[in-house]
């Protein structure tokens, strides 16, 4: 599912809104947060379709951008962060265990199945343009933290002739 952090706005023209984008924003919005109203209790189901939706925490400060997204269960190798023209991708997948996959053969029965397996992809719109170098990702005790600085702009200072009339 899609989250922006700011508005999408035409190419290049800050300030100016398509109502197509924003029609396209709130319907992602309505899909996102139709999986989260996916309860413990109905998070077999999930499971059974394939996707969780793990919890993100976002906020920015004059260095840059945090983001914080929790994947408990999740292996490191099956984590993936990508920055594409502006738009940040973090995937991951939550495989079901063995024990789990193997259980219906052995007889053995469920009573309660409230972890959701599967694959998660969420995007984000950054807010200013970033300094690609420097994003740094780290995974520890199921938490994937990123954070994105700011690049830095730069002056460019034009020396202008100055002409004398005589």
């Amino acid at each position: 599912m899609v989250r922006y952090l700011v508005p999408t706005y035409a190419r290049g023209r800050r300030g100016v809104s398509d109502p197509f984008t924003l029609m396209q924003r709130e319907m992602e919005n309505l899909l996102e947060n139709f999986t989260r109203a996916l309860t413990p209790a109905a998070a077999e189901g999930a499971a059974e379709t394939g996707f969780f939706t793990p919890v993100v925490e976002a906020r920015e400060d004059e260095k840059g951008l945090y983001i914080e997204v929790d994947l408990p269960g999740v292996n490191p190798d099956d984590v993936s962060v990508e920055l594409d023209e502006g738009i940040l991708t973090i995937k991951a997948e939550r495989k079901m265990e063995k024990d789990i996959e193997e259980a219906g053969k052995e007889g053995v029965k469920y009573h309660i199945m409230e972890r959701a397996y599967g694959t998660f992809m969420r995007r984000f719109t950054l807010p200013f343009e970033a300094d690609e170098d420097k994003i740094e990702a780290n995974f520890e005790n199921g938490v994937l933290k990123i954070f994105i600085p700011r690049k830095e702009e730069e002056k460019k200072t034009k020396k202008i002739a100055v002409k004398a009339k005589k």
